[in-house]
C-alpha cells in the first residue's frame, strides 16, 4: 500500500456491513476501529482521533446525524462522512426534525429563489445544487437576489463568520467550502442561538465537473456516501477524503 496508514472509524449497526468494510480497510494497511451504535461512536471519538470515520445515518438511539453533531463539538476537525441509502434530500429533510425543504435546481432563476425562500417558510431550508464555481458566483448571485428584493440575508462564506446572532426574519446563507454535511453543524448552532428563519445551503462542487447519481462521486462535496457503493472505488477516494 503506497497511502499512509489512516486511523478510521466505522459506525453501522448492520455487524456483516461493519465488519466486511473494516476488514477490507484493515487489508490495504489502515488501523480501524468498528461500534455499532452512535453512542459508542461518541464515545470512542472522545478517546481517540480518527483520520476519518464513516458512519451508518440509521442507527439504534442515538442516530447518525446526532452522533456526526456531538462527535464534532468535541473534535471540530473531525473528518466524518454519513453512509445512507436515503437520498440528500431525505437525508437533510430528516434533519431538520420535519421542517420543510426545497431544492433549488441550475441555472439559478431569482423567481424560484424567491418562491423556494417563501414556501419553506421559518426554519425551513433550501438546498441549492453544488456551485461549479469554486469563487461563490452562486452564493452571491442568491445574495443578490434576496437583497435587491427586500429579504434581509447574513452571506456566510467561512464557519467562523457567524458570530452575532442573526436578526428574526434574516435568511442565513451558508455559503462555505465544506461539505454540506459541515453546514447542517453550523445551522444547528445558529438555530440553538436562536435562529428561526429561512436557511440556504449552497454545496461547493470543488473537483466536481459534472452531475451524477454515482455514489462515490459527490461525497467529497456533501459529506454524504450513498448507498450501495464500491468499497474498492471507495479505497481509492479514501486520500482525498481523509485531506
Amino acid at each position: 500500500m503506497s497511502q499512509q496508514p489512516l486511523d478510521i472509524l466505522v459506525v453501522d449497526d448492520d455487524v456483516d456491513n461493519a465488519t466486511s468494510l473494516g476488514e477490507l480497510l484493515e487489508l490495504e494497511g489502515h488501523h480501524v476501529q468498528v461500534v455499532h451504535s452512535g453512542e459508542d461512536a461518541v464515545r470512542v471519538s472522545r478517546e481517540k482521533l480518527f483520520n476519518i470515520s464513516f458512519m451508518d445515518v440509521v442507527l439504534p438511539g442515538l442516530n447518525g446525524v446526532e452522533s456526526f453533531l456531538q462527535i464534532r463539538r468535541t473534535r471540530p476537525d473531525a473528518r466524518v462522512y454519513m453512509m445512507t441509502g436515503y437520498s440528500v434530500e431525505q437525508l437533510l429533510t430528516q434533519a431538520l426534525k420535519g421542517g420543510a425543504l426545497g431544492v433549488l435546481e441550475k441555472p439559478f432563476d431569482p423567481e424560484a429563489i424567491l418562491q423556494l425562500t417563501n414556501e419553506v417558510g421559518p426554519t425551513g431550508l433550501v438546498l441549492a445544487e453544488p456551485a461549479l464555481s469554486a469563487a461563490g458566483d452562486a452564493g452571491q448571485f442568491i445574495r443578490r437576489t434576496l437583497l435587491d428584493h427586500g429579504i434581509a440575508c447574513r452571506h456566510v462564506t467561512a464557519d467562523t463568520e457567524l458570530q452575532a446572532n442573526l436578526a428574526t426574519n434574516e435568511v442565513l446563507l451558508l455559503d462555505m467550502p465544506n461539505p454540506l454535511i459541515d453546514s447542517m453543524q453550523t445551522l444547528q448552532r445558529a438555530q440553538a442561538n436562536g435562529h428561526r428563519a429561512t436557511t440556504v445551503v449552497v454545496p461547493h462542487a470543488r473537483n466536481v465537473h459534472h452531475q451524477s447519481s454515482h455514489p462515490l462521486l459527490d461525497v467529497a462535496v456533501t459529506g454524504i456516501l450513498n448507498k450501495p457503493f464500491d468499497p474498492l472505488e471507495l479505497l481509492n477516494k479514501l486520500p482525498q477524503l481523509a485531506a
